[in-house]
């Protein structure tokens, strides 16, 4: 039996640079239920998807987005791989809202072009990479990128993309409506965001980037 932790964890792959073959490597990878396989910062990285308490906020969240969405676009929370090769990443966002046309395809990875939205739901174990490495990423090439701190027990919505990242942000605590930009525009109801789990803290910690 394979045990696996509630931390990320680095498998050895090929030298950096060897973009397509740790692709290669995260298609065949044959990971336990419930986890997945990333490309972060040149490592493949194996992580646990979103906790079962989040699943009612992933359901809120898609049906609020749905009506909104670009024509074409579907949104869903199944676990498909972006990859953005210019940054040779490769990321499964825990919500994403893409262009349908980029899944008529016999691969198993999209291209992260087709995203029009991204939300990530942080973790102990997914935060860092939530805030850091898959916001610089998302930050040149998707539309719109949620933040939900679950930690912080707030949302964040990046927008207007650029080579330097996004330009715009805007941050809200669970229970206030946050706007959703263009393409979608509308307002977010946030009101059944928050989690209070036993045994989890609901402080934020000093230098916490959600700030």
């Amino acid at each position: 039996m394979t045990i696996m932790s509630e931390r990320p964890t680095a498998i050895d792959a090929p030298s950096a640079g060897a973009f397509e073959d740790m692709l290669r490597i995260v298609e065949e990878l044959d990971t336990p239920d419930g986890y997945k396989a990333e490309l972060i910062r040149g490592k493949i990285v194996v992580s646990p998807w979103s906790k079962l308490r989040y699943k009612k906020v992933m359901k809120s969240l898609r049906l609020q987005l749905e009506p909104h969405a670009p024509a074409g676009h579907d949104v869903d929370v199944a676990p498909f791989l972006f990859t953005f090769a210019g940054s040779e990443r490769g990321f499964g966002p825990d919500l994403h809202v893409a262009d349908e046309a980029a899944f008529d395809t016999e691969g198993r990875h999209a291209d992260g072009a087709a995203l029009s939205l991204v939300a990530e739901l942080t973790s102990d174990s997914t935060k860092d990479a939530d805030w850091l490495d898959k916001l610089d990423t998302y930050g040149r090439v998707v539309p719109v990128y949620l933040v939900l701190d679950m930690q912080a027990q707030e949302v964040t919505a990046f927008w207007d993309p650029s080579a330097k990242g996004y330009r715009s942000r805007t941050t809200v605590p669970f229970g206030r409506s946050l706007h959703v930009p263009a393409p979608f525009d509308f307002e977010l109801d946030t009101s059944g965001f928050a989690v209070h789990p036993a045994g989890e803290g609901q402080e934020r910690s000093a230098g916490d980037p959600a700030e």
